[in-house]
């Protein structure tokens, strides 16, 4: 498993970790609006995933701006922002934060995500800052797991696998 610190202290992440060539694990994660998400629901498209702590956080709103703000230079690929808030915090943070192109989902309920990608922090109930790129059939082509949560991810190395996934 990928060796992760929160704040400085170790953190056990449950779950499988993923690496590049896998076929991407599905999950079911929640929507704004409640509805049940899973990784069938893109099927055919690029994805990428972004897996943060909580979006009411500094870094994870930076991280979800900035992929917010790149997505038009991603053409037709997706990104998923994923976080154990609540589908409600999420809506209301996306509103006051202007975010059109980041689909938010809600792992809390099951951790399904979390478990499946290997970013669930067992002693915070909390998802690792991480980044997937999945192709259009389903193969993982890029993985960071940041080694400290708190830290920023790699955008222009993640972003430039979302483009040659294409």
């Amino acid at each position: 498993m990928a060796n992760v610190t929160f704040k400085g202290n170790p953190v056990t992440l449950l779950g499988n970790e993923v690496k590049v060539g896998d076929k991407a694990p599905n999950f079911s994660v929640l929507a704004n609006d409640l509805s049940a998400v899973t990784l069938d629901n893109t099927k055919g498209q690029v994805r990428l995933i972004s897996s943060v702590p909580s979006l009411d956080t500094g870094v994870c709103d930076a991280e979800t701006r900035r992929f917010n703000e790149e997505a038009n230079s991603l053409g037709d690929v997706k990104i998923l922002t994923i976080s154990n808030d609540l589908p409600f915090a999420q809506k209301r943070w996306c509103a006051a934060a202007g975010i059109e192109n980041v689909q938010t989902l809600s792992d809390h309920r099951d951790l399904s995500f979390g478990e499946a990608y290997g970013v669930a922090i067992q002693e915070l109930r909390l998802l690792t800052r991480a980044v997937f790129v999945v192709d259009s059939s389903d193969t993982v082509t890029y993985v960071e797991y940041v080694s400290e949560a708190t830290n920023h991810p790699n955008y222009e190395a993640a972003l430039e696998a979302a483009k040659a996934a294409k």
